[in-house]
């Protein structure tokens, strides 16, 4: 099984929301829907910008963890690093 760290954004350089899952197309649909998480309900976070794809959950939680923690300009950089857009 695939597990994702994604990043969503509500526009660039906007919000951000990190999050893990297991299946990102559906997971995003739900952010999308407003049913995702209130966070991205209320701040409208639901772009896809940037995914890691993983094999095993730990190391996906971990990665999700870490990214968090991350200075905001650490996140802005790994998504233009392979999301220039």
């Amino acid at each position: 099984m695939s597990y994702f760290v994604y990043i969503l954004a509500s526009r660039k350089h906007g919000t951000l929301y990190i999050g893990v899952t297991n299946d990102l197309t559906r997971r995003v649909h739900e952010h999308r829907q407003g049913t995702g998480s209130a966070f991205t309900k209320k701040y409208r976070v639901h772009r896809l910008v940037y995914m890691e794809p993983y094999d095993d959950i730990e190391f996906a939680i971990q990665r999700e963890k870490t990214m968090k923690e991350w200075p905001r300009v650490w996140k802005i950089r790994q998504i233009e690093r392979d999301n220039p857009e």
